[in-house]
């Protein structure tokens, strides 16, 4: 066949990859035979998965293995399987570039201080193990085939700046990668890896629960008859072993082989359901946060076996949106191998596997939010976010809506629950007070909490897009209202004081239904109407929505999508000198030039301090260059 050789450069951000990968990571060099042989493995489950429908990708040969070779003498390892292999677009795609999002991170992150310590967790986090053979290489050949195509293709790179690609004549399917090692140097912490009992060392301590045999090529001399090559692994799953035998450090391996994340999950759930329909579960709550957790593109899902086989990669079904951060394998033996994804999708056993992964993750989150809070807030930090949206589960709202944790005005470094503030509610107080906004630093200083928080109750602050989710499926906790104080009227203290308030405010219309009215039909492009104000204490006024419409930050978000904006309300505060001195003004001129451009700087004021924008900054400009130099 004609030989099509080709020289192609590196994207610029894995050139910069390999770089720091070549030069200075030598942490944990081992981690590349751990990287590959989990990339072996997952190019076998793609292969079982393929030719479940198409036996013909199997080419009559049904064996699924992983092959280690040794070159002691000419410093060699090379890492085969008998996989599903790549076609020379995927060798480019797969080895050529990093296409993953964050990319630029982890090459911050690798290149500042620290970067060695963190160099194994960094490279698995970001899914680029395979980048990780340049620790110990000098150079990496790879020759594969795609299973079902004719010839293969040959990729070599030294790890600069370039990589070659050749039509290669390769017989079977799958990957061989080739490894020409680095010369060892154990004192700067390049290890010897062309040793066999080092090899046969790190494939139990890594990969031991890898469902493929990996086998390693014995070593024969001339005239000795070959032996039969015997598997480094065990080759039995975690999942169907009893969790009274497996150990704290084989959970973690095999947590890091399922999620490319180099950290200690923070949690292991696992158990087995028994019963007319019985499967295996093994779960882990991670201690950090994935880079996609919140894209609406990335992938989500468990992975799903049945008899050991993969059958779905990422099987979303088995386990709710606002939970899409727990990693896992679910072995159901009464799944069809080769069941499709719609009938996946109505199959019964799945929703009460479903079901059951729910409960006991949130049994798990329960106890932790109770008994270790310390480690409830570490995960809180990572995924509060995602378990927020659980609001909108009705089956689970009432375990989950406890679990939810604000900032709030009773302790500005503690957050706390619902359940916490129900506790430390005044004696008179009907309702659980709120206030959504941009940012925490927003919610604090914005002039609705004034004579809330003159009276002495707590605010909780929702500061994040999702509490407006929340608060769709939230009306009340523990038969408590909840009330935002940036929403309609507002009544506080005792009956007697909300009477006594409410009379001073009426005592107050008719003395300043005037300058209202001369603000209303100045502004009445931009406000519903003008009001006194209970809820002001030091600020001049406040936007205020209806009781039952969008709060300023959801009305900045559907606006982005094309929604209409909305008019409010505008409150003064007859108490304040601003406001009183604009009254006195407008009684003894109604023509006073000064009135109009102060209603604009009125409003302004109004709608920086709930964090909007200002609806027209030319002309508050305007405005308040005019009132600055009137008033000096």
């Amino acid at each position: 066949m004609t030989e099509t050789v080709e020289s192609r450069e590196f994207q610029a951000e894995t050139k910069a990859l390999l770089a720091l990968v070549t030069h200075s990571l030598y942490t944990d060099s081992e981690i590349f035979l751990r990287e590959l042989i989990s990339n072996a493995s997952d190019a076998l489950d793609r292969l079982r998965f393929e030719s479940l429908t198409n036996s013909e990708m199997l080419e009559g040969d049904d064996r699924f293995e992983i092959l280690l070779e040794i070159d002691k003498e000419g410093r060699k390892v090379t890492v085969s399987d008998s996989g599903i292999g790549m076609s020379r677009e995927e060798a480019i795609a797969n080895l050529g570039t990093i296409a993953k999002s964050g990319t630029g991170e982890l090459r911050e992150l690798l290149g500042g201080k620290g970067s060695a310590a963190h160099a194994a967790e960094l490279i698995g986090r970001f899914g680029v193990g395979f980048y990780s053979s340049f620790m110990v290489a000098d150079r990496v050949t790879v020759r594969t085939r795609r299973a079902g195509t004719i010839g293969g293709i040959e990729w070599e790179s030294d790890g600069g700046g370039s990589y070659s690609i050749r039509d290669y004549e390769k017989t079977q399917r799958g990957t061989s990668i080739t490894l020409h090692l680095k010369p060892a140097d154990p004192e700067n912490g390049m290890p010897d890896f062309a040793d066999r009992w080092r090899i046969s060392s790190i494939v139990k301590k890594h990969s031991d629960y890898i469902t493929y045999p990996i086998l390693l090529k014995p070593e024969t001399k001339p005239g000795e008859e070959k032996t039969q090559e015997a598997p480094l692994n065990s080759m039995k799953p975690l999942w169907k072993r009893p969790a009274s035998e497996v150990k704290p450090e084989e959970y973690a391996e095999f947590y890091r082989h399922i999620s490319n994340d180099m950290s200690e999950p923070l949690r292991t759930i696992h158990f087995r359901a028994e019963g007319t329909f019985e499967y295996e579960a093994l779960l882990y709550v991670p201690s950090t946060a994935p880079l996609d957790l919140y894209y609406v593109g990335a992938e989500r899902g468990l992975r799903l076996f049945s008899k050991r086989v993969m059958i779905m990669e990422r099987c979303e079904d088995l386990i709710p949106p606002y939970l899409r951060f727990i990693q896992g394998v679910v072995d159901a033996s009464d799944l069809p191998l080769n069941i499709s994804r719609q009938r996946l999708q109505q199959d019964h056993h799945i929703t009460r596997i479903r079901k059951r992964i729910t409960t006991k993750v949130l049994d798990l989150l329960t106890e932790l939010f109770e008994n270790d809070r310390e480690t409830y807030l570490k995960l809180w930090a990572e995924f509060g976010r995602a378990i927020k949206e659980g609001a909108s589960d009705w089956e689970n709202k009432d375990r989950i809506v406890p679990l939810l944790l604000y900032a709030s005005s009773n302790d500005p470094e503690k957050l706390t629950s619902f359940k916490e503030y129900v506790s430390r509610m005044k004696p008179e107080q009907e309702q659980i007070f709120y206030l959504t906004g941009e940012s925490r630093g927003v919610i604090e200083n914005s002039p609705h909490l004034e004579a809330v928080r003159q009276k002495g109750y707590e605010v909780l602050y929702m500061s994040e897009p999702v509490d407006e989710l929340v608060l769709q499926y939230l009306n009340e906790f523990e038969s408590k209202k909840l009330k935002s104080v940036g929403k309609g009227a507002i009544e506080l203290g005792t009956e007697d004081e909300k009477k006594e308030a409410q009379k001073e405010l009426e005592g107050k219309q008719e003395e300043f239904k005037p300058l209202t009215e001369f603000l209303q039909k100045t502004l009445g492009e931009s406000i519903k109407e003008v009001r006194l104000s209970a809820r002001l204490t030091t600020s001049p006024a406040c936007l205020v929505v209806g009781e039952h419409e969008f709060s300023p930050m959801l009305e900045r978000a559907l606006r982005s999508q094309g929604a209409p904006k909305t008019k409010r309300v505008l409150e003064i505060n007859p108490n304040h000198a601003l406001i009183q001195r604009m009254r006195e003004r407008l009684s003894g001129n109604a023509e006073d030039a000064f009135l109009p451009d102060a209603a604009e700087v009125l409003l302004g004021l109004s709608q920086l301090a709930e964090g909007s924008e200002l609806s027209d900054p030319v002309k508050f400009n305007r405005s308040a260059s005019e009132v600055l130099s009137k008033a000096i």
